[in-house]
């Protein structure tokens, strides 16, 4: 069966937060590697120079890659995996916006550049879950019947 540009896209999402999770374990493309800590704002390796990390940072990117590879082998799950992962993203933003960047409640740990990036990475998801969920309705026209993947249109 052909995949759906949805789940195309929860796969392409998927992949990239895998590689962004690996990346992130390589010194060299995450500098000051030697002082990565497995969460908390003292790690103060960046990924290419500029996203601070941590083990645990790493370690919710690759399990976001593995949940999106798996969610995209439907339709429905992986539009859910967009839109719901874009609605995460969203609250980190908010989350990163409003704390204290030397605070022990910074524990992922998040910097400015990395609040900006879940804000494009928020808009980004969102905006494929729902672009593509016209995708349904012209799936439905084409195969004749009702795919049961009702967009609220």
């Amino acid at each position: 069966m052909t995949a759906t540009k949805m789940q195309t896209a929860a796969t392409v999402v998927g992949a990239l937060f895998l590689v962004v999770g690996i990346l992130g374990f390589i010194p060299g493309i995450t500098s000051d590697y030697d002082t990565m800590k497995f969460a908390g704002h003292e790690s103060e390796a960046k990924l290419l120079g500029i996203f601070q990390v941590s083990i645990l940072h790493n370690i919710v990117h690759l399990l976001f890659g593995v949940a999106g590879l798996a969610l995209a082998r439907a339709w429905s799950t992986a539009r859910a995996y967009l839109i719901g992962g874009g609605v995460i993203y969203a609250l980190l933003w908010l989350y990163g916006l409003f704390i204290d960047k030397h605070h022990d409640a910074n524990f992922i740990p998040l910097n400015t550049a990395d609040d900006w990036l879940h804000f494009v990475l928020a808009v980004a998801m969102i905006g494929l879950g729902v672009l593509l969920s016209r995708e349904a309705r012209d799936l439905g026209r084409t195969t004749g019947r009702d795919t049961g993947r009702h967009t609220g249109h």
